[in-house]
């Protein structure tokens, strides 16, 4: 049209190297401003949003070897957009100018045989390695801490991006680990499938970083963890590549795969994998309905979870959460619910679970559960508010204010009790740290049979200049009340670095032994990922 102006593309457009995604999507400073001003305690302006050219990046402590070297970058812009994830507190730290060691070299191989030359060449020289996929960790999993390698070298895997070869009678893919998300699906579908795996940060993630975190998707029941949907892996170690047999199921002795899935790059880089795919559906169905009594509203998530009616969405936001995402306004909870099938319509099962709701004291929403793909507002301001919300914690961020996520699972049983104490004590723990009210929202992302995943939203005015020991301080809270509740310390984030003293709680120390047995043998140099799950 005439005088429109052209819309920026993923080709056009340029990833922010200190927050998340879309460096042209942050909010600017009157919309900071104005989130700032809804939580008293933050600063009277936004700080500025940090530059590369302020940082104090030196020279590289190593260079490439002459064979590697055209893989390999040593810019600036490159080494600090590598430095670090994107949680709040690695958000944080830029806005401050410390963003922690920046790595040496940034390589990215093209094929298997250079990720082994690169693991060859780091370990004689004692170059610790850190693989990297999209960098959308939120639990220090891409980053070095500490002093104890010569020099640093990520290992960016997104020159490896291609789906080589599908089955389309077993329906399954061959697909390198570096392929993000989109790229994925852009390259299944002309063969009508999908991998059906769509975690928060799909557009800047990578099937290997899924892969080697044991990433969540989307869906709240049914195959979910892309665990599920692994046939086989290949992986590079400096001890030699592992590659498992493709095959629909085994019982031959433990998993080879299960070795490595999860492993975070800690045991070695993971290359590809062959994955089950599914045909892409046709049939949706959505619906929303409200809840003054949360317990209430708990029970029919429950009962929903166990009904076998396997919903796609089955999202549970309490009061605060709906409210902040735009989809009640009037103090209740709302429940979510979401249906899809490639092969037959879903409007009953639909009606199903809102009965079951119903029957808990749900308050249906707007719509009557016909087929399109937005049939419900709250349904949409949900989703709307689900894709921003990163851009907003970095907006927050710069005013200075606490904006963060944690996510666990637990029990049924054990539901309830634990909202409770992590609203009550990390509430008490903020409220004492900056002598102003926090605000801590819970939503349930994901449902079984047998419990729950609660995901925990914190709001709060930080410590001016001192805003990630804040959060640390927060985090450990909330951690013990996850141990004390017997909740994990993580359900799909990974344990990164983050989480590693909640994990080296939760493991049992004679797997904790055979982890470390299996790390000596496999990089026995120690230059995979140091830090990670195990030293």
């Amino acid at each position: 049209m005439p005088g429109t102006t052209p819309q920026p593309t993923s080709a056009t457009r340029t990833r922010s190297w200190w927050g998340w995604g879309w460096a042209d999507a942050h909010p600017d400073d009157a919309e900071c401003a104005a989130m700032g001003a809804l939580i008293p305690g933050t600063l009277a302006h936004p700080l500025p949003v940090p530059q590369v050219r302020d940082l104090a990046v030196g020279r590289p402590a190593v260079e490439p070897p002459a064979s590697l070297a055209h893989l390999v970058a040593t810019g600036p812009e490159e080494r600090a957009a590598h430095a670090m994830g994107k949680a709040y507190r690695d958000v944080a730290r830029a806005l401050r100018g410390r963003p922690g060691r920046i790595p040496d070299l940034v390589a990215r191989p093209t094929d298997e045989r250079e990720v082994a030359d690169m693991l060859d060449w780091a370990g004689e020289r004692q170059v610790a390695v850190v693989p990297y996929g999209g960098g959308s960790s939120v639990s220090g999993g891409v980053e070095y801490r500490g002093d104890a390698h010569r020099a640093v070298l990520s290992l960016d895997m997104t020159a490896m991006d291609r789906v080589l070869e599908v089955d389309a009678v077993g329906r399954a893919a061959r697909i390198q680990a570096g392929t993000l998300g989109p790229s994925l699906e852009d390259q299944l579908r002309p063969h009508g499938l999908t991998l059906r795996h769509f975690p928060q940060s799909f557009e800047f993630s990578t099937l290997g970083g899924w892969l080697a975190t044991r990433a969540g998707g989307h869906y709240a029941t049914g195959r979910t963890h892309i665990d599920d949907f692994v046939q086989s892996l290949r992986v590079v170690t400096p001890a030699g590549t592992s590659a498992s047999w493709r095959l629909p199921a085994s019982g031959a002795g433990p998993s080879p795969d299960r070795l490595f899935l999860g492993s975070e790059g800690a045991l070695g880089i993971i290359t590809e994998a062959w994955v089950r795919l599914q045909e892409r559906p046709t049939h949706k169905a959505s619906a929303s309905l409200a809840f003054t009594d949360f317990h209430a509203a708990l029970e029919a998530v429950r009962a929903i979870a166990q009904s076998d009616l396997s919903p796609a969405n089955c999202r549970l936001l309490d009061a605060g959460e709906a409210a902040l995402s735009g989809a009640s306004h009037d103090g209740s909870a709302v429940l979510v619910l979401g249906f899809e099938s490639a092969d037959a319509p879903v409007t009953a099962r639909l009606g199903q679970a809102v009965e079951l709701a119903r029957s808990h004291g749900g308050r249906r929403g707007d719509v009557d559960g016909a087929e399109t793909a937005d049939t419900d507002a709250a349904v949409g301001a949900w989703r709307s508010a689900f894709l921003r919300m990163p851009y907003l914690r970095d907006g927050l961020a710069r005013m200075g204010a606490v904006a963060e996520t944690f996510e666990t699972a637990a029990t049924w049983d054990r539901i309830p009790g634990l909202i409770e104490a992590v609203r009550t004590e990390v509430g008490q723990a903020a409220l004492k740290a900056s002598g102003h009210p926090a605000t801590v929202n819970c939503r349930l992302t994901h449902v079984y049979p047998d419990g729950a995943a609660p995901y925990f939203t914190v709001l709060a005015a930080g410590r001016p200049g001192d805003e990630v020991a804040f959060w640390d301080d927060l985090k450990a809270v909330a951690s013990d009340v996850l141990h004390r509740h017997r909740a994990t310390i993580t359900h799909h984030h990974a344990v990164g670095r983050d989480h590693r003293p909640g994990y080296d709680r939760q493991r049992p120390d004679p797997f904790a032994l055979a982890l470390r047995a299996a790390k000596g043998a496999l990089d026995p140099r120690g230059i995979l990922n140091p830090g990670v799950l195990v030293d």
